[in-house]
């Protein structure tokens, strides 16, 4: 019984791996289109890269509040696929579609007009008008992008993710030539600049969307579900049903998105050199932190593919793998902020330059702290992962406005202004901030698997 056991385990052990790898490899995969733009737009000056900067970051802000609303693809069609349940899959598949192009049509609308809020957050005039000749090019590929994830889910909730790294690999290699011809006018194409970087953006989802589409329409098991047969005909059950799995879940990412952006706000108080360390210094632990969150994905596959089953005891052992191998990644990337923290810097910063000896210094600091967030991130994301894959995303994105709000934001400020600990003070509030998640994330997830065992 006890060999059994283990076999058991180590068998979930080795799916659960063979299913993260790719999905991690498509996570760092897209945030590295961003560092291809931001690397790129460098050699166009520092306007330039300030532009990009402002547009970059309202794009994405919707952009993941979208995808995270769609990620309820997965846990629907994985119950479905592990139940043998065939109709679901293309009628939840079909609603997520046009789910994408509700939440889009709105979200359009607020990039065509950023300019409004940007002013009324005091934003550097000359910066606004290069963010907003970026964004109202980029733009164009966000409807695309948001049909891209929806697909996407539903290719990676049936446990074969592969594909989905390949066509965002070409994505990139897409994304370095549209910005060498539209940014530089080579190629015989004109030189746009800034706003080329937008235009190859709109491109790359665009070709992101199309190549997924072929691939569901001609490779089996995808175009057996039929998606795109009866894609007119609405079906109000399931898109409400995508709704109240999925806006949950963009409200905790939303949560989560704001926090760090909150934080950057306050290092900023404290002027230029620390703002950009933290820049630099965050930018390292959102790379870090795809790799949890691309656990979490395949976490959320396997979960709901066993309850879709009828296999509690096997979604227990998916949850509880899953933040075991987010553990032993996220331990690596600690050690590496706590051991070699000028290595990382050095990467964004020439460090025998004295003109950035203060920066270094902070950065260094910074990677320090995100040292120890690192194995809490990762914790959370994880749990989160796993408590997709049940459907239980009410009560976590509750839990996340405490962690974050209630919890990680106060205690910063209480740090960095109160205890007089300056922008250090406000890093050490997302520690305890994550820490909090972590530990309500956790706790949940044991809670909600007693109860499935229990059922």
């Amino acid at each position: 019984m006890k060999n059994e056991q283990q076999h058991r385990v180590w068998k979930e052990a080795r799916q659960l791996t063979l299913l993260s790898i790719p999905i991690v490899a498509t996570q760092l995969g897209q945030i590295c289109n961003g560092f291809v733009d931001v690397v790129m737009v460098g050699r166009l000056g520092p306007a330039a890269l300030a532009g990009v900067a402002l547009g970059n970051a309202t794009y994405f802000l919707f952009a993941l509040i979208g995808i995270g609303v769609l990620l309820a693809v997965g846990p629907m069609v994985s119950q479905a696929y592990g139940a043998g349940e065939h109709d679901p899959i293309g009628r939840t598949v079909r609603q997520a579609l046009w789910l994408a192009l509700t939440i889009s049509i709105p979200v359009l609308l607020i990039l065509w007009n950023a300019s409004l809020p940007w002013y009324l957050m005091k934003q550097d005039a000359a910066t606004m008008v290069l963010a907003e000749g970026y964004l109202q090019a980029a733009m164009w590929g966000f409807i695309p992008f948001m049909w891209f994830n929806a697909l996407r889910n539903f290719v990676e909730a049936i446990a074969r993710p592969l594909p989905i790294t390949i066509i965002i690999v070409m994505g990139i290699l897409l994304n370095i030539l549209a910005n060498y011809g539209l940014m530089y006018g080579n190629f015989g194409l004109p030189r746009l600049g800034l706003v080329g970087t937008g235009w190859a953006t709109c491109i790359v989802h665009w070709f992101m969307f199309i190549c997924i589409t072929v691939y569901v329409l001609t490779q089996q098991p995808y175009r057996s579900y039929g998606i795109f047969n009866r894609l007119r005909h609405p079906d109000l059950s399931y898109f409400r049903e995508l709704l109240r799995v999925g806006l949950p879940i963009g409200g905790s990412i939303g949560l989560e998105v704001t926090l760090f952006s909150a934080t950057a706000f306050l290092v900023g108080t404290f002027g230029a050199v620390p703002i950009a360390a933290h820049q630099i210094a965050i930018q390292c632990a959102a790379i870090a932190y795809m790799m949890p969150l691309g656990i979490g994905l395949a976490t959320s596959v396997r979960v709901g593919q066993s309850i879709g089953r009828g296999d509690p005891a096997a979604a227990a052992r998916a949850g509880y793998m899953g933040i075991g191998l987010s553990l032993i990644v996220m331990s690596g990337t600690a050690l590496l902020f706590l051991l070699a923290p000028n290595t990382v810097a050095s990467i964004y910063l020439d460090m025998g330059d004295p003109a950035n000896a203060e920066t270094a210094l902070q950065v260094v600091g910074f990677l320090g702290i995100a040292a120890l967030f690192q194995l809490f991130d990762g914790l959370q994301a994880t749990a989160l992962g796993a408590l997709r894959g049940l459907k239980d995303t009410r009560v976590p994105m509750l839990l996340c406005f405490i962690a974050y709000w209630l919890v990680g934001i106060p205690s910063g400020v209480g740090f960095g202004f109160g205890l007089e600990w300056g922008p250090a003070g406000f890093w050490w509030g997302l520690v305890v901030g994550l820490l909090a998640a972590a530990v309500m994330m956790t706790y949940r997830l044991f809670h909600m698997m007693r109860v499935q065992q229990l059922a």
